[in-house]
């Protein structure tokens, strides 16, 4: 396997992890990271579709599907930049941003893994 594709299968580990904990036991997850217990089903909705986007990601990995991975840098950078802005507008908890950073650290991971990977079939050193 890939490095690109292990940043992707790792990556889809966490995102199944916490798909499952939002989906099966939000009420106790959320207040470790500061935020309001859930009322509603909409975070159990959110652990679902969270869990089968790992499940996308672990067999785009498994494929070692180019595209998704760079497209996936692309999107985990949205998550930071969207989960920023509601929490500056008071639509979300700024803790949201946490989230958001984690995906965007996964998506520089998977990007440097792309390149390193680009520079050693070109031939390039380091």
């Amino acid at each position: 396997m890939s490095k690109p594709a292990l940043t992707l299968k790792w990556f889809g580990v966490y995102l199944m992890l916490l798909g499952l904990a939002l989906a099966a036991i939000p009420n106790l997850l959320l207040p470790l990271f500061f935020m309001e217990p859930a009322r509603e089903v909409w975070i159990r909705v959110v652990g679902v579709l969270v869990f089968n986007i790992g499940v996308y990601y672990w067999f785009a990995a498994l494929s070692e599907s180019r595209p998704l991975f760079l497209a996936s840098v692309y999107t985990r950078a949205l998550v930071l930049a969207s989960f920023a802005l509601f929490a500056a507008l008071g639509l979300a908890a700024p803790m949201m941003v946490l989230f958001g950073a984690v995906d965007f650290l996964g998506g520089l991971w998977t990007l440097h893994a792309l390149r390193q990977e680009r520079r050693v079939r070109a031939g390039i050193p380091g």
